[in-house]
């Protein structure tokens, strides 16, 4: 995830019975993690590190690409990518489900980058911590699409949902349920929006999250990645492939497709034409979704707020958002939320 991800479904791990230190220890190792904690485990899982390594931009989780000694024969560099989940977001069972899930689509021919299996696993538990591994994947982030990309970037949607349909998620969220930050997100927030601007903030949100609720159809929903945006899309020049599915949940197709658009009106609706013209080629789209797209914004305003509200304790997060708990910003978000949630 680049920077950090609005749809955060935190809820989804109240408990994880499976890990054997307290959550404040978990929490205090995630905090603490130096070079020596990050080169020694991927060492523990076989490898021969240089020293060398990078922390990559990820607000979420804690993720470094380390250098190796030589390039083992799986590999097609000298280069891992180490990521340590941020603990009480997922329990174990939901991890697993989404690294089950990468490698159901890679089976498939997908372009998608699953974790490495290492000794029949791909977690593997450091201090208290999941961890994974991945082989690095070159690849640049579109700053625009050009020709017949947002087609060929449809037809990619169309592959992954036909296979997010063969099945659900038992242990991840669904969207807009009591384990999906859609509610909760009001609840959490109560004591953080200036309180001469919370019955606004409140109306203009449960308003957004009434209209969801009536118009979302369960029944349809599949497995999706969640948080499709241009820094979870690469290309390498020939194609196209999808990164981060720390978010995969249970969802309406539409969600995987707003985030890839422009703001204006025009250009919206140029690129989802040709987004929907390379998805129906492999998959029927119900376009009664596209009426969600207003109020998914407004969960996504919801849901990131939250989000930064529920990480507040990370040291990194009062220097990244700096005018979270200014007037300035709850008065942006207001007027953001208000002007969609009138708008339904």
């Amino acid at each position: 995830m680049q920077g950090g991800s609005p749809l955060d479904f935190a809820a989804a791990c109240l408990d994880d019975r499976s890990m054997s230190a307290p959550i404040d220890d978990k929490v205090h190792s995630f905090f603490q993690l130096n070079p020596d904690k990050v080169l020694k485990a991927i060492e523990d899982q076989g490898f021969f590190t240089t020293g060398e390594f990078y922390q990559l931009n990820s607000y979420e989780n804690r993720v470094f690409d380390v250098v190796l000694e030589e390039t083992p024969d799986f590999l097609s560099n000298k280069h891992v990518i180490a990521k340590f989940y941020r603990p009480g977001k997922w329990n174990l069972k939901a991890l697993k489900e989404e690294h089950d899930f990468l490698y159901e689509l890679k089976s498939e021919q997908i372009s998608v980058v699953p974790p490495l299996l290492i000794n029949n696993k791909t977690l593997h538990e450091v201090d208290g911590l999941y961890m994974c591994l991945y082989a690095k994947t070159l690849g640049r982030m579109p700053q625009e699409f050009v020709n017949l990309e947002l087609e060929q970037v449809g037809r990619l949607l169309a592959q992954l949902h036909n296979i997010g349909a063969q099945k659900r998620f038992r242990d991840r969220p669904t969207l807009l349920t009591e384990s999906h930050l859609g509610w909760q997100a009001l609840s959490i927030l109560r004591n953080w929006v200036m309180p001469e601007l919370w019955v606004r903030y409140q109306l203009a949100g449960q308003k957004i999250l009434h209209f969801l609720e009536d118009h979302l159809d369960p029944s349809s929903f599949t497995r999706i990645h969640g948080d499709v945006h241009k820094g979870n899309l690469l290309s390498n020049g020939h194609t196209f492939f999808f990164v981060d599915f720390d978010d995969s949940i249970n969802g309406p197709a539409v969600q995987d497709f707003w985030m890839l658009l422009s703001g204006s009106m025009e250009d919206s609706e140029q690129e989802l034409t040709q987004l929907l013209k390379g998805y129906e080629e492999l998959r029927d789209f119900d376009d009664n979704e596209l009426d969600l797209i207003p109020a998914l914004r407004g969960l996504r305003i919801l849901s990131y707020a939250a989000w930064i509200a529920a990480r507040w304790q990370d040291p990194s997060f009062p220097r990244l958002f700096p005018n979270f708990n200014t007037y300035l910003y709850w008065a942006e978000e207001v007027e953001a939320l208000e002007k969609i949630a009138w708008s339904l």
